[in-house]
Formats: structure tokens, C-alpha cells, sequence
């Protein structure tokens, strides 16, 4: 549990899905407690762990949900939000291959996808709107819901756990908040 709240961990994790020309600003231990990700992909064939993509595939709809709390590493980008579970955890995942929606939204499938990996990066001018307010002993609850319904309710603790593993918790939770904040 420890390295959970370990810097050098959490720049690992956020790393893997931060895009090409994208630099970490802000990092922070934060807990979800309930996810719900939604998505269209286009040109692909589902397995049970990933989507792959097949040129005579078809459209799939994913809910990726949970609704209990869990630990995440909350990240902010020049122009991403990252959200990505500090260990592996499991979700309700439901899917619709004959679903009914606006072109725009449907994302094509150019290389595979672990369902694991989907709802961990987010546009910052996808977020819809942001609601933050005061938590409990310190905390910040944050209410991100994206354009396209994924939503996310988030608690950013006021301390970074014991032990100094994460000496920029306050500085970087700040600034998580301030960007967060600019978008609603």
C-alpha cells in the first residue's frame, strides 16, 4: 500500500498514458468513488479482454463502470486530464453492438485497445463541467462529467500519505484544482 503513495510510482503509471508531446504539470494520489465511461468505437471486433481493430467490424458501445471508491493517480497535462488506478481493479462493462448514435462520436479503432486502458486519458476541453467543493478534513470532491456522459467522482485528500512519498501533493493539488476549475 505504501508505494501507492510514492511520487516516483505515480509518475510511472501517469506516464504510460500520457500522449505523444504532452508533459506531466500536476500528479496527485486521489480516490474515485464512482466511474462510468462511455464510448463508440468503429471498425473493430471485441475479445474479452480488448478491442481490435477489423476493417469489416462493427460499432460497439462501452459503459465502463464502478461504483465503489478506489485509489487513482490524478494527473493534469497542457491539455489532458489522466485518470489511472494505482493497482488493478475491476468493472461492471456493458456493451451495445447495434447502438444508435451521432457520427461524430464514434471513435475509430486503429490499433488494439485493452478495456483496461479505455477512460484513462481525457481532452480538457471535453470536460462538460466540473463541480468542486469542500470535503471532509481538508479534501476537495470533484464532480468531472465529459461531453460525451463519462463522469467521474473524484475526492482529492488534503495530505499525500505518510511516510513524504509525495512531497508536491499540496503544490500539485492546487494546481489540479485551479485547471479543473477553469473548464466548468
Amino acid at each position: 500500500m505504501s508505494e501507492i503513495f510514492d511520487e516516483t510510482n505515480m509518475r510511472q503509471i501517469l506516464g504510460k498514458y500520457i500522449p505523444a508531446g504532452q508533459t506531466l504539470l500536476a500528479g496527485i494520489h486521489a480516490v474515485s468513488n464512482e466511474t462510468m465511461i462511455t464510448g463508440v468505437y468503429g471498425k473493430c471486433v471485441r475479445t474479452e479482454s480488448r478491442l481490435i481493430p477489423n476493417e469489416n467490424g462493427s460499432l460497439i458501445a462501452l459503459n465502463k463502470k464502478k461504483y465503489s471508491a478506489y485509489d487513482v493517480y490524478l494527473g493534469i497535462t497542457q491539455d489532458f486530464l489522466i485518470i489511472a488506478e494505482c493497482e488493478r481493479n475491476r468493472y461492471l462493462y456493458q456493451f451495445d453492438d447495434a447502438p444508435n448514435v451521432n457520427t461524430a462520436d464514434i471513435q475509430e479503432v486503429s490499433s488494439d485497445i485493452l478495456l483496461t486502458d479505455i477512460g484513462t486519458c481525457f481532452s480538457l476541453k471535453d470536460i462538460q463541467s466540473c463541480m468542486i467543493k469542500k470535503g471532509w478534513m481538508g479534501s476537495v470532491k470533484c464532480f468531472v462529467t465529459m461531453k460525451n456522459g463519462s463522469y467521474f467522482k473524484l475526492m482529492l485528500p488534503k495530505l499525500g500519505g505518510l511516510g513524504g512519498g509525495m512531497p508536491h501533493h499540496a503544490e500539485y493539488r492546487e494546481a489540479i484544482i485551479a485547471r479543473l476549475s477553469a473548464c466548468s
